[in-house]
């Protein structure tokens, strides 16, 4: 389940590129755009890793183009909810989507979902990943991941963990660590990852796995223990804390990735403006420390590398929730 973290790929050099040196016909189309403020939908509630992308990656493109972009949270049903409504929008450049592994996941969950992944989107470009952290509330009697996992086994169905709704990423990445080590804990949904924290900080849950961005904060305070991280090697920013791999946990590992997508039919040169900025800015330094203060590796693609990366996502996670015997609502 691992998602590779990858310097900038060849093919998004040279969209830039391309979009640098411009043929007339797209450099006509794209010479006005954009010229009204942009929406950037965020199909889950503030503070999670979907919103600090979102919020970054707006932040830097409202400097560029002198122009807004404002996020708009949408949060419900696993994040389907916001995704529809861009799947529904115009096509028009105005409305984008930050989403996140939650988006190929929703269909493996969801009997009428309302929207078709690889055919209502343009895929614009991954813009990050993250590894996740396995954050544990500090009255647990268990301060490493061996110590914990036989504390789950020791008392099945006792212990509880949280994810930002039925559907999301967190909800999956959960099951997954359930597979992994053969363990029967509860889940307990919330409506975002932030609810779902101050559940873990308040002891309504014992653990999560769950983003850095949204965890590492609290670690760093001493008011949750992290237990080992879900990448393949060390993070940097929690150079501190083994892996799962390290921690008596052989094979597993998962990262969430983010990515923007825009309603299908819109304007190729829209969507290589928005990619080719995207992939400019992330090499300024002033900007990718927003990213990996967050805990984020940059990882942008061409928009054919990310909608072959999507097809991939929505087979791997149909047979994780296949696997978890979870059943479509």
């Amino acid at each position: 389940m691992l998602i590779r973290p990858t310097a900038f790929s060849l093919a998004s050099g040279l969209v830039f590129a391309g979009l640098a040196l411009g043929a007339a016909p797209l450099a006509a189309q794209t010479q006005s755009y954009p010229s009204k403020p942009i929406r950037v939908v965020v199909p889950l509630a503030p503070g999670g890793g979907s919103d600090i992308v979102a919020r970054i990656a707006a932040h830097a493109l409202s400097d560029a183009w002198g122009q807004t972009l404002v996020i708009d949270n949408r949060p419900g049903a696993g994040g389907t909810m916001g995704t529809m409504i861009v799947a529904k929008a115009p096509a028009d450049g105005y409305t984008a989507l930050v989403s996140s592994s939650t988006m190929a996941i929703g269909p493996a969950l969801f009997k009428n979902i309302g929207f078709d992944v690889l055919k209502d989107f343009a895929p614009v470009t991954l813009i990050a990943d993250q590894p996740s952290i396995i954050a544990v509330n500090p009255k647990v009697p268990a301060k490493t991941l061996a110590e914990l996992i036989a504390l789950f086994k020791k008392e099945p169905g006792k212990y509880a963990f949280g994810s930002a709704g039925n559907g999301t990423a967190s909800h999956l990445a959960n099951e997954l660590f359930k597979l992994s080590a053969r363990v029967d804990t509860i889940h307990v949904p919330y409506k975002s990852a932030g609810l779902a924290t101050t559940g873990l900080l308040s002891g309504e849950i014992q653990y999560m796995v769950t983003n850095m961005a949204t965890a590492l904060p609290q670690v760093r305070a001493g008011r949750l223990t992290g237990v080992a991280v879900t990448s393949e090697k060390r993070v940097d920013a929690a150079s501190d804390i083994p892996t799962a791999i390290e921690a008596g946990l052989p094979g597993f590992s998962y990262t969430t990735w983010y990515g923007m997508l825009v309603p299908a039919g819109t304007p190729a040169a829209v969507v290589k403006r928005f990619q080719g900025d995207l992939a400019k800015l992330s090499r300024d330094p002033r900007v990718a420390e927003r990213f990996t203060g967050q805990g984020l590796t940059v990882r942008v693609s061409a928009p054919q590398e990310f909608s072959k990366y999507l097809t991939e996502e929505l087979a791997r996670w149909q047979q994780v929730v296949n696997a978890a015997g979870i059943q479509k609502q």
